[in-house]
């Protein structure tokens, strides 16, 4: 009876191990952190110009224009188009 008991928990705690694994993929890329997002006040010509409808010039002009106290200061003050800055808003920041 013994031995049947401790086979029965073994079976048990088998099939049971899978729903305890934990998920070795990470978390979605829809929860990247803000590490992924590009600081346009610290960000150098070249990397801020591998921006969607950033090139040298803007980026040059992005770059002049530091410090910046929020990303929206890039259409404010009229450094990128509105159209520009719609398509990079998600992909920028502007760390204090």
């Amino acid at each position: 009876m013994r031995k049947l008991l401790i086979a029965a928990t073994l079976a048990l705690a088998t099939l049971a191990a899978p729903a305890f694994a934990q998920d070795k993929k990470g978390p979605p890329a829809a929860t990247a952190p803000a590490a992924a997002l590009m600081d346009i006040n610290s960000a150098s010509e070249k990397d801020l110009a591998t921006l969607p409808g950033i090139g040298e010039a803007r980026a040059k002009a992005i770059v002049k224009g530091r410090p910046y106290k929020g990303k929206n200061e890039l259409k404010d003050k009229k450094i990128i188009p509105e159209g520009v800055y719609d398509g990079i808003k998600d992909k920028i920041i502007a760390k204090q």
